[in-house]
């Protein structure tokens, strides 16, 4: 078996991210032979990664990127299991790697099978980084807002917990340089990170969407006593409220109390001399929707992961 030399570990190491261990013992394996030590860790690497695949995922980080333009922007979520995983300076720089890829990507794509810096797919990458961290990583969604002249802008609140991408359209030229406009977009992005909407506006909702609300009012009514006959008009009043809860558009402003972000958003038009519209926004809450494992399972994955 020939020897292998420090200068082929740390070589195996810049080209597969693996430990130093990991990759003395492919290299012995491989006879010193560096496309198959390559091979060696990828395949151990996708191993660790299979064994890794069903493991809730629900902590990590949301980071957003904005253009030099401001005309566009996009934003990540990237799963790990553990809040201590999430701090690796291995998995942060995976993250930020995902929000270059997203940057070049087509609105829409899907990007495990975007190309990764450095070479090979971000599902290689992926699986090459569940292998060396030990944890399931997930790239969990992902999204790009664009306009013609305005100003997309993106906040990521509480160290990546949570992430907004606004997207404000301005139909006066030099509106975006104004300080009003600079402003609007930023208490925008804080007003939807903080008040949680699901829409931007009433004509968004699914009708689904109220049907549902209108049955859980109106159960809420029956339970109360309320005659079927008076119902009607109180839940109408109600789905009102309900709106100017859940629609970014129609809620009162946490900066400007008194005032519906529509109605800013009007005032700012007049202010910059044109029409302005919240062409869209996206909101990411870290792990929203994915069910958490608790106590004995979790307790099972935490033992599992210690290696008792």
């Amino acid at each position: 078996m020939s020897q292998i030399s420090m200068q082929q570990v740390k070589e195996l190491r810049d080209r597969t991210a693996a430990g130093l261990n990991d990759c003395r013992s492919a290299l012995m394996e491989a006879s010193g032979d560096m496309e198959k030590a390559v091979e060696i860790i990828l395949k151990k690497g996708l191993a660790k990664s299979a064994k890794r695949a069903g493991a809730v995922a629900s902590e990590g980080e949301v980071a957003a990127w904005v253009a030099a333009d401001g005309l566009s922007g996009v934003m990540v979520e990237v799963n790990i299991q553990t809040d201590f995983a999430a701090r690796n300076d291995d998995f942060k720089a995976f993250v930020q790697q995902i929000v270059d890829v997203a940057s070049r990507a087509k609105a829409g794509a899907d990007l495990s099978a975007e190309p990764f810096p450095g070479g090979g797919s971000v599902e290689e990458a992926r699986q090459a980084l569940v292998g060396k961290l030990g944890e399931n990583i997930i790239v969990r969604r992902w999204d790009r807002l664009a306009v013609d002249g305005g100003k997309v802008h993106a906040y990521v609140h509480m160290g990546g917990k949570v992430g907004v991408l606004v997207a404000v359209q301005a139909a006066a030229a030099g509106a975006s340089a104004k300080p009003e406009f600079a402003k609007f977009v930023d208490d925008l992005a804080m007003q939807a990170a903080a008040m949680s909407p699901f829409w931007l506006a009433k004509s968004d909702v699914p009708e689904a969407d109220k049907q549902k609300q209108i049955r859980v009012f109106d159960a809420q009514l029956a339970d109360e006593g309320k005659p079927e006959a008076a119902r009607p008009k109180i839940i109408e009043g109600k789905l009102g409220k309900w709106m100017k809860e859940v629609c970014l558009l129609e809620q009162e402003s946490v900066i400007e109390s008194g005032k519906t972000i529509d109605q800013l958003r009007a005032e700012l038009g007049k202010a910059v001399g044109g029409d302005v519209a919240v062409k869209q926004f996206a909101r990411f809450q870290l792990g929203e929707g994915i069910e958490k494992p608790t106590g004995d399972e979790f307790a099972a994955e935490v033992a599992k992961m210690a290696g008792n």
